[in-house]
């Protein structure tokens, strides 16, 4: 996918693709420093449908969203043709007996035999979480295994 860049004379840089739909998405950096999201109208591909103002907290969280997407649909696809493994994503909840503990006092792989492969994290997604990272209210931990396995890991990321 192509992703075009057109500079903005005294206003900044737009960066967008186009869409199987035909309509353009993207973003228009600013000099300053805004952020806008734009979304171009269906019947008029260079015509603005909606700019939606971006702080920076906000612009790295909707990145986060659309990565953290494509983390888990490349993961997905990488499984496909690997019989009898798959990926599940288990949020820590408030309560859980690892919520605030390092990741390796789960000891998951010896237990359940899967491997947690990232930590998604408010802004961040953590790739290979080393086991002193620490695992916090909120985190939704991408594990990949057997059905058996990830039933297992469940019910040890969500107990009391």
């Amino acid at each position: 996918m192509n992703i075009e860049e057109t500079p903005l004379p005294g206003i900044g840089v737009r960066r967008e693709l186009r869409l199987a739909s035909g309509r353009r998405v993207g973003v228009v950096t600013h000099r300053d420093g805004l952020t806008e999201l734009i979304l171009s109208r269906v019947d008029d591909p260079d015509a603005c449908a909606a700019s939606i103002p971006l702080s920076a907290e906000e612009a790295s969280a909707l990145g986060t969203l659309l990565g953290s997407a494509q983390l888990i649909a490349q993961l997905s696809a990488e499984q496909e043709n690997v019989s009898g493994v798959t990926t599940h994503q288990i949020l820590i909840r408030k309560g859980s007996l690892y919520a605030g503990r390092p990741l390796g006092d789960t000891q998951m792989r010896t237990r359940t035999g899967t491997s947690i492969v990232a930590l998604l994290r408010d802004d961040d997604v953590i790739g290979s979480p080393r086991p002193d990272e620490v695992l916090h209210v909120g985190d939704l931990v991408v594990i990949v295994g057997t059905d058996e396995g990830l039933a297992e890991a469940a019910a040890i990321l969500q107990s009391r």
